[in-house]
């Protein structure tokens, strides 16, 4: 596969927080990338970025137990519903344009459940 999916900096691939469970979402208050995969599906989900990857990541969860202010409810409720199979990683940026540029490299691979970004 493209070497994007194995860049050195991203983190280790955790299990997505179970916010029911008080569990912690490690992942950077700064500009960043993120990606979720399905592991009992063997599937990449889906992937986006933020200038705060945390509180992006958090509006993935359904309103009441994270931001919840996610435009698609798609997005939300596959992850809610397969939220044990669930995990994410996170890569950190310094300049908005090169995040920017490595969201559309992974946009192109066109392997996610969602594979959209934003412009």
């Amino acid at each position: 596969m493209n070497d994007i999916l194995k860049d050195k900096n991203w983190s280790k691939w955790k299990s997505f927080p179970d916010p029911r469970n008080q569990e912690y979402l490690f992942a950077p208050i700064g500009l960043g990338v993120y990606q979720l995969f399905n592991h009992f599906e063997k599937r990449y989900v889906l992937f986006g970025r933020g200038i705060n990857v945390a509180h992006r990541m958090t509006s993935l969860l359904p309103k009441g137990l994270g931001q919840g202010g996610r435009n698609n409810s798609k997005k939300r409720e596959y992850v809610w519903e397969n939220m044990e199979h669930i995990q994410y990683r996170t890569i950190p940026f310094v300049s908005e344009q090169k995040m920017k540029d490595f969201e559309m490299r992974l946009k192109g691979l066109n392997i996610h459940i969602f594979n959209e970004s934003r412009n």
